[in-house]
Parts: C-alpha cells; sequence; structure tokens
C-alpha cells in the first residue's frame, strides 16, 4: 500500500469518526512502552488480527521503534493502525537515537505519539518540543496523539486547569488550525501505572474542560475533537469511563501488554448496548 493510500484512509477514517452516526465511536490504542520480544510482538499481533472489531471501534498500536517492521508487514492490510511512541522535531541530520517523522512515513505508520508523560518527565520534553513533534508530524499526514496531564500536587492544589490549558496552548501555537486534526491523550500523571484513576465525576469535568479549551483555541466552539483518557485503563473500568462525555477512546498501557487483557477492553466495549 502507498503511502499516500494510508494517508487517504487516516484522513476518511478521521472524517467518518466525526460524523454524528447512531453509535459513539472509539479509538483504543496501545502504548506497549519499552515492553515485549519479537516474538511476543508477533504473537499479540496475530491475535489481535483475528479479533473480531465493530467498524465503531479503531484500534492503534504501539510498539517500540524496532518492532514497526512487524507492524508493517502483519498489519498492513489489516482494520488495525499502528504508529510510533514518538518522533523527532528535527527532519534529519546529526541526531543520533532520534527517528524523524518521514522515516515513520516509511514505515506506513499513520499515527504517533507525542509528549507521553515519561518523555516530559524523563526526558525534560518540554510543551513547546511537543508542539514541535505534533507540527512535523502532521507535515507527513501523521495524525499525532498529543499526551498531556497534571501531576498529583497539580491537582490537589487546583492549578491543574492552569497545567491543562498551558501545554494545549503551547501546540495551538505551533500546530496552529491543524490542532483540530491532533488527538489528544488525557492522561494524569498520577494515575498511569498506579491502579489509582479519577473519579467519574472528575474525568467528566476535565474532559469537558479540554474540550472547551480546544474549542476555543480552535475558533469552533461547536467543533468536535478526540480525546482519550489513559491512566490505569483496564477492563473493570473501561466500559463506566467510556459512558462519560467528551471521552472518545482510550490509550491503555500496562493492561495493553497481554493480548487477553487488551482483547478483553475491545470486547467491552463492543457488547451491544453497553454505551
Amino acid at each position: 500500500m502507498e503511502r499516500r493510500e494510508i494517508a487517504q484512509l487516516v484522513r476518511t477514517h478521521m472524517e467518518r469518526r466525526l460524523e454524528p452516526e447512531g453509535k459513539k465511536e472509539y479509538i483504543v490504542a496501545a502504548n506497549w512502552k519499552m515492553n515485549m520480544s519479537a516474538k511476543e510482538i508477533k504473537a499479540f499481533l496475530k491475535e489481535i488480527c483475528d479479533t473480531d472489531v465493530p467498524e465503531y471501534l479503531h484500534i492503534i498500536i504501539f510498539p517500540p521503534f524496532p518492532y514497526l517492521p512487524y507492524a508493517q508487514e502483519m498489519l498492513r492490510y489489516e482494520a488495525v493502525a499502528y504508529g510510533a511512541q514518538d518522533v523527532a522535531e528535527q527532519d534529519k541530520g546529526a541526531y543520533t537515537g532520534e527517528i524523524s517523522a518521514a522515516m515513520l512515513a516509511d514505515c506506513g505508520c499513520s499515527y504517533t505519539l507525542a509528549g507521553h508523560s515519561e518523555r516530559r518527565a524523563y526526558y525534560g520534553e518540554t510543551s513547546d518540543v511537543v508542539a514541535r513533534k505534533a507540527s512535523k508530524a502532521l507535515e507527513y499526514e501523521i495524525v499525532p496523539v498529543i499526551c498531556i496531564g497534571e501531576t498529583l500536587e497539580e491537582r490537589r492544589s487546583g492549578a491543574y486547569k492552569e497545567v491543562l490549558k498551558g501545554q494545549i496552548e503551547e501546540a495551538a501555537k505551533v500546530c496552529k488550525e491543524r490542532l483540530a486534526q491532533c488527538i489528544i491523550a488525557y492522561e494524569p500523571v498520577w494515575a498511569i501505572g498506579t491502579g489509582v484513576i479519577p473519579t467519574i465525576k472528575e474525568i467528566g469535568e476535565t474532559h469537558r474542560y479540554i474540550h472547551d479549551v480546544l474549542a476555543s483555541e480552535c475558533n469552533n466552539a461547536g467543533g468536535r475533537f478526540q480525546i482519550l483518557y489513559g491512566g490505569s485503563v483496564n477492563e473493570s473500568n473501561v466500559k463506566e469511563i467510556a459512558s462519560v462525555p467528551f471521552v472518545d477512546g482510550f490509550l491503555a498501557g500496562g493492561a495493553s501488554l497481554k493480548a487477553e487483557s487488551f482483547k478483553n477492553i475491545i470486547k467491552r466495549l463492543s457488547l451491544d448496548g453497553c454505551l
């Protein structure tokens, strides 16, 4: 499949998802981080390819960089999409260890994460750097999933809204009118991998706030944006969280490392009448 065909598929997918339909559509993304072996990944991808996924669920896999060729080979003609866990803000040059958007495009990536909390915390990525990474991905028709979130201290102090607003504003400065083409993943830093999640009320209020900020930045009060929730998502809580307004899907970490648990998330969202 040629790169232009993949780009068209992504655009069509995005446009169709934005249209109001009888059943709400969701993105279910798996961030494998620095986990799994080649053997494990091939087995996982085979299981996902053999899984019955309804049209209103859109699956995205984010494997480690070395295993992108396996995704390209096994998912090339599948409904399951895949992407990278990070992207460089530069096109090319003396940036040892970095992976450019052009290289990701060569690997057939339709998506990339940008600004995951671990990148921000462990590698000092600022919101400006994250925004430039997202903008570079857009240049190559790769949809960036921009991760935002607050720490426990910021949540407790009440400063979390300003934190989230600032992260979105930086993305808007660089991505400009194309911000609406990005996906936003809200991940409260204190909930990632801890098993502790915000209350349903907190998730609802925060997602609504994020939507309102996006609408303001995009000059589109009635706009529709994709806002994912991440942070200790699993098969036990995904159904309830999915019912929250302005939650358009999930970015799963630990629960996506085993095919069975990830398939159970898909199953929970696939049950008739659950949403």
